[in-house]
């Protein structure tokens, strides 16, 4: 009997110790507006739990990183401002089209890549062909003897590339350098 008691009293003391919570991490949006990873409760922080829902999804709302790239042009345009305005040369390569290309010219790309990163940047646009201009405004064509609008049905405009405007080291001298697109397997990317 001693000994049923002394086995009783020991598992009792065994379901009463404190156990160890196993650490998890939680997406909390700070009373700023910033994400804030933490292993405490977001409450403790002063912020409200990121829905999970939310994590991955994209400007588009579709799933960012399934597979670990773009899946609309608009979540390219957001990694590569992304990747630009942190002044990584890898982030940016990250979301470059490598195939095919052989290691010189690889090394000779990063080099440029390293250049972009460098710069201040002020804009990345979607670049359209077809019934707009540049600025993606639509292009109205005039007769030169009449001067009467010429009316032609509107080509439907199609994307071409992506625009990156930036400015030199003196912050004034504009740069621009233009991205052509490619999808592949279901990925945006971009190449020069």
């Amino acid at each position: 009997m001693l000994r049923f008691l002394a086995i009783a009293s020991l598992l009792l003391a065994c379901a009463c110790w404190p156990r160890t919570a196993d650490a998890q991490v939680r997406q909390c949006i700070a009373s700023d507006g910033s994400l804030v990873y933490t292993d405490r409760q977001c409450a403790d922080i002063g912020g409200t739990e990121r829905p999970a829902s939310q994590a991955a999804v994209g400007i588009s709302g579709q799933r960012l990183y399934r597979g670990g790239c773009s899946r609309s042009v608009q979540d390219l345009v957001y990694s590569l401002s992304s990747a630009i305005q942190s002044g990584d040369a890898n982030q940016i390569a990250g979301v470059y089209d490598w195939a095919g290309m052989s290691t010189g010219n690889a090394y000779r790309l990063m080099s440029r890549l390293e250049a972009i990163a460098k710069r201040p940047l002020v804009d990345v646009q979607p670049m359209y062909a077809g019934g707009t201009n540049e600025y993606g405004y639509a292009v109205v064509e005039f007769d030169a003897d009449t001067g009467a609008v010429v009316s032609k049905p509107p080509r439907k405009p199609h994307l071409i590339g992506l625009r990156v405007e930036q400015t030199l080291g003196n912050n004034s001298t504009p740069s621009r350098t233009v991205f052509a697109l490619r999808k592949n397997l279901g990925c945006w990317w971009v190449r020069l």
